[in-house]
């Protein structure tokens, strides 16, 4: 199987989303767009772009039972005080299950963090889109698949497929591994819901029906 991409391929996976991004913005450039499809668009690509450095950095350590902890990651998470949801994309380095800026995703189009603190603020070194209760008064998430107390999360590996959740666990890399396709609902203030659908082996869909 493969573990790894070339740098052509990267290059070329990262033209892929600049394209969608860009034409994504350039069609809508006139259009009253809710705020709740432009939260969903760009939970697509931050999902698209998490695959692709999972695809190209291998975690697995022989030296290190519990390397597959520190698989690329989408999480969502309560801003601090009710304040709203946030998420971030991070590779858990230091094994706590909570990310630092350090450990998270660089954005390649805006070279910007996918990253938030729990206090929720504007800031420049960080993608303001991670920010769902403000900056597209989301007010509700749903993850189908999700196995614990979290808002829910998933993550990739290099092997291709997703999983539900890391095992704390010595030798238990596959434990979690997704075997049907898991559901991100998120909802607005305004009662509106989109769905976005992902497969056992990363394909990411939206739902027409919810």
């Amino acid at each position: 199987m493969k573990k790894s991409f070339s740098l052509l391929e990267l290059i070329f996976a990262i033209t892929l989303l600049s394209i969608a991004f860009f034409s994504f913005s350039f069609n809508t450039s006139n259009l009253k767009v809710k705020k709740i499809d432009l939260a969903t668009n760009r939970l697509i690509l931050y999902l698209k772009e998490t695959r692709y450095q999972a695809l190209l950095d291998d975690k697995k350590e022989d030296s290190n039972k519990l390397w597959h902890k520190k698989r690329w990651t989408l999480k969502f998470f309560n801003c601090r005080n009710k304040k709203g949801i946030y998420y971030s994309i991070f590779s858990d380095e230091n094994m706590t299950g909570h990310p630092n800026k350090n450990e998270s995703l660089i954005d390649p189009l805006n070279n910007k963090y996918v990253y938030s603190s729990n206090k929720c603020e504007y800031d420049d070194s960080t993608s303001k889109y991670t920010l769902l209760t403000k900056e597209y008064n989301i007010t509700n998430i749903d993850v189908s698949c999700k196995t614990d107390s979290s808002l829910g999360k998933i993550s990739f590996g290099s092997d291709g497929y997703v999983y539900k959740k890391l095992s704390n666990k010595d030798n238990e890399s596959d434990k979690y591994r997704l075997n049907k396709p898991c559901k991100i609902i998120i909802e607005d203030k305004e009662g509106e819901r989109r769905g976005i659908e992902l497969g056992e082996k990363g394909e990411i869909s939206t739902i027409s029906k919810i």
